[in-house]
């Protein structure tokens, strides 16, 4: 069993289940040595300890994390994908596209800057 089944099986919606389950089935296969673990009841995808990105979900969106650096280098493109930006995360309404090439992107950029990373979150 992965580690988010059962936080899918929290979402009352199947259509929203659905949603997340493609994407985090995306992850799984494009990044095999991703890890990923509910952490504050979030799934999270680790590498070598570290954080990734991370999902939350809400009635009417999920929401993404990426820390601070990594989504302010990609907020022009969060923004022409449609998606909602925060101060620490952007959301994705249910049923809105999912722009897998920008989720590489912020994946490998994640993943490169944080390679000799030791501690769960980035430093500053």
């Amino acid at each position: 069993m992965r580690a988010y089944e059962a936080f899918l099986n929290t979402i009352p919606d199947q259509n929203h289940r659905n949603q997340l389950q493609q994407l985090f089935q995306w992850i799984d296969e494009t990044y095999p040595s991703l890890v990923c673990e509910i952490k504050w009841n979030q799934p999270m995808y680790l590498d070598h300890g570290t954080f990734i990105i991370g999902f939350s979900v809400s009635k009417g969106h999920f929401s993404v994390s990426v820390e601070k650096p990594t989504l302010e280098a990609f907020s022009d493109q969060i923004l022409k994908a449609g998606y909602e930006r925060t101060m620490m995360l952007f959301k994705i309404k249910w049923g809105q596209v999912v722009d897998y090439p920008l989720f590489a992107q912020m994946i490998e950029t994640n993943r490169r800057e944080k390679e000799n990373c030791t501690s769960f979150w980035r430093i500053s």
